[in-house]
């Protein structure tokens, strides 16, 4: 199989989608691999390392569209890529289409076999290909917190761990899963105090267990959420619904109603942000103030630091390209229900029920488009 990797052109984004070690495995399978020149510099990976991995280095993305089977990225096509794409071909990528109907259309109209890292499975019904980015993300958030909560950046000002007789900041979490368990994490070890608010009577007693009485465990119910906001100096959201929307957790009334200076992390933004009042930001321009609240909002927030995230993302991606790589479509997805798990768009059909339901389009089982 020809395999391309072309370099990542949304704002800001310095990942890259293989890495030389997972190069140099399948090259060894009798795999070809085009890397766009310069696609692994803002992870610190050179064009010599990737050829010296049997990497043929191409001068521009162009080539790859044009002749790769399997296209592997790190974020989802944008509208130029997307023109590019061709019938029968594979791209593997997050893609989040649940909030992006332009490019589930567009995808949808090019015929490509689309595969996304965020809805892959695991034996325990985890999202292995998500966890490393969440876990990244997650980790962030508490820092980018700090940092919007300092006077100069818009913030109340204040420091996060506080000083010796003046409190730590409070901070809401919204969410038990992989964002929400390490931001509290780190904001803990920042010296935050920390509130988590989950849906999950599982989710609560795992996080019980980790935390104990370190870390305040509630229930997600609406009027505890807004209680929780309007106390917080920092509402970190990381709510997730497996390949859909994320709900709206936080009202705009209820933004409207929290402290002048108080700073919102929406890292469900990606999939359409769990606050009313959220809209993607970048990291060249990472915030926005609503009602006197800072909002950071950034949609790839492990970008700002790839290298840690593009080698963390492909040791987790690696047996799923090369199984794709060895095997074909639709072989490698017939034999893995978890990698078929991941399948959203095939021949212009959505095969992913959560994306199918958020956008009101119709839905063909993935299993359907395998036998036909």
């Amino acid at each position: 199989m020809l395999i391309g990797v072309p370099k990542e052109i949304k704002t800001d984004e310095y990942r890259v989608g293989l890495i030389p070690s997972t190069i140099s495995e399948l090259s060894a399978g009798g795999h070809a691999v085009m890397v766009e020149t310069h696609a692994g510099e803002g992870a610190g990976i050179s064009d010599d390392e990737f050829a010296a991995a049997g990497a043929d280095i191409v001068a521009a993305a162009d080539q790859i569209f044009l002749r790769a089977d399997l296209i592997v990225k790190v974020k989802e096509p944008l509208a130029a890529e997307r023109k590019k794409l061709r019938r029968g071909q594979i791209i593997f990528t997050y893609l989040h289409l649940a909030p992006d109907l332009e490019q589930t259309s567009d995808l949808m109209a090019a015929g490509v076999t689309a595969i996304a890292y965020e809805t892959v499975t695991d034996a325990a019904g985890r999202l292995p290909l998500l966890a490393p980015m969440s876990t990244v993300a997650g980790r962030m958030a508490p820092q980018v917190a700090a940092h919007f909560l300092e006077r100069p950046h818009g913030g109340r000002g204040i420091l996060l761990g506080g000083a010796d007789g003046v409190p730590s900041a409070k901070i809401v979490v919204l969410g038990g899963g992989v964002v929400g368990t390490h931001a509290a994490e780190v904001a803990l070890g920042m010296g935050g105090d920390v509130t988590i608010a989950t849906r999950s009577a599982g989710t609560a007693h795992r996080l019980s267990q980790r935390f104990g009485d370190r870390v305040h465990v509630v229930a997600a119910e609406q009027p505890e959420i807004e209680a929780l906001c309007k106390a917080g100096d920092v509402v970190i959201g990381a709510a997730l619904v497996a390949g859909a929307a994320a709900p709206k957790l936080v009202r705009a009334g209820t933004v409207k109603a929290m402290k002048p200076g108080a700073v919102i992390v929406d890292v469900s933004i990606d999939q359409g942000g769990c606050i009313e009042t959220s809209h993607p930001t970048t990291h060249s321009q990472p915030s926005f103030v609503v009602d006197g609240v800072v909002h950071y909002c950034v949609a790839n927030m492990p970008g700002a630091v790839p290298r840690t995230s593009t080698f963390a993302l492909n040791n987790a991606t690696r047996p799923f390209i090369c199984a794709l790589a060895d095997k074909g479509f639709p072989r490698a997805l017939i034999d893995d229900s978890h990698l078929q798990n991941g399948l959203n768009i095939h021949a212009g059909k959505i095969t992913c029920r959560a994306v199918a339901d958020a956008l009101r389009l119709p839905y063909t089982p993935a299993a359907d488009v395998l036998r036909s």
